[in-house]
Order: structure tokens, then C-alpha cells, then sequence
């Protein structure tokens, strides 16, 4: 009987002693709350004044008689590079101290891993968003993505473009491409990714990011070859967007710890909610109520005296 009683003051101790599942939820969300209250309170680059993101505007066609000017300073109309094959179309500064050079390079290891070559089966087309760059500096980088890309004839498929900021503000609104220059920082404050048009100039997918796999791009690239129009990226994949800041004290690239902390805080707060609500679960399906273990002891002694 003592022995019993003891059992049960420490039961009752530990259970006294343990926090209820629904609390740690309940303070869980909170504490994600607070982050995102403070988060929104930080001063930066977003408002209603200086958004930036990617819309999708599939199978829409891109105005092709704008005009622009070509790595080699010849005038150029978007239409000279249509009409024959797809064309993988990237928004870019070309001086970008953050993103823009990634998504080039990753691009390239993506392209690399496909069969046809550019020029043959797909062409590039590189943009620049910053009207104060020029045919110089287009050239530069066209060269330097031609030996990366690796492959001869790439010259004949890779395509680095300049214009002024009537045909930039037409281009980007056309495609979604939605940016803001930050006087401050004397940078652009702008999305990731690469699209897929058509032959004819619609678009047919985009890819968010400044990682592209290899098979979804060839996918994509064939469907376009089709004039098919491809499915949209789903809303979640969008966070990838702008998950990254350029440190000018580092030089290099690091994760943007508000958004870190937001994105990681409410995983973990979904996945710490989920194993506590699993283990309250299975916590009441292992625990008998007094009562049912009471009447079980009783039936027992019972058949052990008629025995």
C-alpha cells in the first residue's frame, strides 16, 4: 500500500513537473508571432514604393519589336532573336554585386547537362535591367559565359543585351519582373530565376531561384519548342526569391538571417506542434483512467478468490 502511494506521489510529481503539449504550442506560436511582428518592423527595401518580386504572367507574349542593343553595339530588335528556336530569357545587371552572376553560372551547369547546344537547340538571351550599362560591358560578360558554357558555336547561341529604360520598364513589366533601385546602397533590389519563351515570344514557365535542374530546364525548353505553355511555379517555392544578400564587408554571399530566422521559425514550430501533438496522443492511448484501473484490480482479486 505504501508502496503504492509512493508510486503515486511521483506520479503526480512528474506529472505537476511536466508542461502540457498545448502550452508548448501555444507558446510556440507566440514566440513566432513576436518574430514576425518584429521582422516587419525592420526598415528595408520593401513598401508600397519599392517592391520586388517575380509575377507569373505565362503565355503572354513579350513585345518584340522593342528595341535594344546587342553585345557588339548593333541596334536590335527583340523579334532578330525569335521565331526559330526557344529562348531562355535572363533579367540581369551585369555589374550585380549580389545575385545575377549565380544565376548565370548555374544556369550554364544546367545547360551543360542537356544534349543540344545553345544556338541549336535553345538560345540565351541575356538582358540587362540597369539602362546605364552599355555594349562594353555586355560584351565582357557574353565572352566570359561563352568559355564557361564550354562548348564550340556557343557564340551563335548566347545573346547580351542593353537598351534604355523605356524598352527595360516595358520588357520587365511585360514578364513580371518586378525590381526597385535602392539609392542608398546605389544597388537594385531584385527577384532570381530565368524563363522559358517560346519561338514565337510567349512565356511558357519560369524558374525561381538561382538553382535549375537540369532535366526540369530540358523539359521546359522542349515544351516551349512546342509552343506549350508550362505550369506554374507553386506560391511556397517562391521564398527562395530572396533569401540571399550581398555582404560588401565580406564579399560574399550569406543568408539573410531575418528572413533565416522567419522561414526556420515557422518550420520548427509546425514540426514541434506535430511531435507534441503525437506524443499527447499516444501519451492518453498508454495512460488507463483510475477508474478502469481500479475496476480491472477488482476483477482480478474477484477471479483470484473464486480460483
Amino acid at each position: 500500500m505504501k508502496e503504492t502511494e509512493r508510486q503515486g506521489d511521483g506520479d503526480t510529481r512528474k506529472h505537476r513537473d511536466a508542461v502540457s503539449p498545448r502550452r508548448l504550442v501555444a507558446l510556440s506560436l507566440c514566440l513566432l508571432l513576436f518574430s514576425a511582428a518584429t521582422a516587419s518592423a525592420q526598415p528595408g527595401v520593401q513598401g508600397p514604393d519599392a517592391t520586388y518580386s517575380y509575377d507569373q504572367r505565362l503565355n503572354v507574349p513579350v513585345p518584340l519589336d522593342l528595341p535594344f542593343r546587342d553585345e557588339s553595339g548593333r541596334d536590335v530588335q527583340l523579334r532578330d532573336y525569335f521565331g526559330k528556336r526557344p529562348i531562355v530569357l535572363v533579367l540581369a545587371q551585369y555589374r550585380c554585386p549580389m545575385l545575377c552572376n549565380q544565376v548565370l553560372n548555374n544556369l550554364n551547369e544546367a545547360l551543360r547537362g542537356l544534349p543540344a547546344d545553345a544556338g541549336d537547340g535553345y538560345d540565351v538571351l541575356v538582358v540587362s535591367f540597369d539602362a546605364r550599362e552599355k555594349p562594353e560591358l555586355a560584351a565582357a560578360k557574353k565572352e566570359s559565359y561563352v568559355a564557361d558554357y564550354g562548348r564550340p558555336g556557343a557564340e551563335n547561341g548566347f545573346h547580351f543585351l542593353t537598351g534604355d529604360q523605356p524598352s527595360i520598364d516595358l520588357l520587365t513589366a511585360t514578364v513580371g519582373f518586378r525590381y526597385a533601385y535602392v539609392k542608398a546602397l546605389d544597388r537594385f533590389a531584385h527577384p532570381t530565376g530565368i524563363l522559358v519563351l517560346t519561338p514565337s515570344g510567349k512565356i511558357s514557365r519560369y524558374f525561381y531561384g538561382v538553382l535549375y535542374d537540369s532535366n526540369e530546364v530540358g523539359k521546359a525548353i522542349a515544351e516551349a519548342g512546342a509552343e506549350k505553355i508550362g505550369r506554374p511555379v507553386p506560391t511556397w517555392n517562391q521564398v527562395l526569391l530572396l533569401c540571399y544578400d550581398y555582404d560588401p564587408k565580406t564579399g560574399s554571399y550569406s543568408l539573410n538571417v531575418l528572413r533565416a530566422v522567419q522561414i526556420g521559425g515557422a518550420v520548427t514550430v509546425v514540426a514541434i506542434a506535430g511531435f507534441l501533438l503525437l506524443t499527447w496522443r499516444r501519451a492518453r492511448r498508454g495512460r488507463r483512467p483510475p477508474e478502469s484501473a481500479a475496476a480491472g484490480a477488482t476483477s482480478l482479486d474477484a477471479g483470484k478468490e473464486q480460483a
